[in-house]
């Protein structure tokens, strides 16, 4: 995950704090790609949600852990398969949705095993990316594209104007938006001035007309 996510005054991420008021009380959740679990822990600790995670790097894992948190260590590229369905209210991808290697499949499962999900990437269509792209003919590096375009974990880059178009063809609606600059909140131009996009996802329930009649 980006190491430059924006802070708030308290040291807290802009983007956990949004996610964390768009849950409520007491769900159920999954965090993919949960890291040290700081989000997850402060989801258990101020909406009292009943939280599992995964998480790749065994370090992360174990730290997460020591916080009485519930994290298998595992892929979750492929570890969302192993669910049933509607198995959570909200599954979380926190700065990782744009390092998964198949984006489609990713958020289908996603879908299948959450009722909502909520996901968050940097964006790559903020006007210091376009600036340097212009400029200087380089593969930006911002506060929150703060790799070198060989060592980045991210697979994919992406503009929130990208997944906004994205998601109506892959047949998802977007329930909530949360756009985040680096002393909070963006409410205009956001494909310009923020650096990450925070959504609140769920499938679009098929008419009788789309069911195939057997």
């Amino acid at each position: 995950m980006a190491s430059g996510v924006a802070k708030s005054p308290t040291g807290e991420r802009w983007d956990h704090l949004l996610i964390v008021d768009a849950i409520p009380t007491g769900s159920r959740v999954l965090d993919l790609g949960s890291g040290r679990g700081t989000l997850l822990k402060m989801l258990v600790d101020r909406k009292g949600i009943r939280g599992t995670g995964i998480e790749i790097v065994d370090e992360k894992v174990y730290d997460a852990v020591s916080k009485g948190l519930t994290v298998y260590h595992g892929d979750f590229n492929e570890g969302l398969s192993y669910y049933p369905e509607d198995s959570f209210d909200y599954v979380i991808l926190s700065q990782t949705l744009q390092e998964a290697h198949d984006t489609v499949n990713v958020l289908k499962q996603a879908l299948r095993v959450g009722r909502f999900v909520i996901a968050s990437f940097p964006n790559f269509g903020n006007w210091n990316s376009r600036f340097q792209l212009l400029l200087k003919g380089r593969a930006p590096v911002t506060a929150s594209l703060p790799y070198q375009w060989y060592d980045t974990p991210n697979v994919h880059s992406l503009t929130i104007k990208d997944f906004r178009v994205f998601v109506r063809e892959q047949g998802i609606r977007i329930v909530r938006d949360f756009y985040v600059g680096g002393k909070g909140s963006i409410h205009f131009w956001p494909n310009m001035r923020a650096e990450y996009g925070v959504f609140v996802l769920e499938k679009i329930a098929p008419t009788p007309e789309d069911r195939t009649v057997e």
